[in-house]
């Protein structure tokens, strides 16, 4: 009888900590992002390094650097949005 007291208080006592449910959404929806973009972007970089004569060489490399930037940059923020839905900051 006086374990089941104690249970009941600490139980009573406790919080339990909920999931922000659209943040985490939100931060879904970076990493899914982010995802196409971490494999395009360094098959363009390859593209580029292939078609050296070409004239556009260094713009589709500059596209290729910028899309490997802006994946690891979604990539970041869907994290640190985890983060923020799962503890509440």
């Amino acid at each position: 009888m006086l374990e089941k007291q104690w249970t009941f208080i600490i139980r009573k006592n406790t919080k339990l900590m909920a999931t922000n449910k659209d943040l985490l959404a939100k931060a879904l929806k970076y990493l899914s992002g982010a995802l196409p973009l971490l494999f395009l972007g360094p098959a363009v970089i390859h593209n580029a390094f292939m078609n050296q004569k070409n004239n556009w060489h260094y713009l589709v490399l500059a596209i290729g650097i910028g899309l490997c930037i802006f994946g690891v940059y979604c990539l970041f923020i869907g994290l640190k949005t985890i983060m923020k839905s799962l503890f509440n900051d």
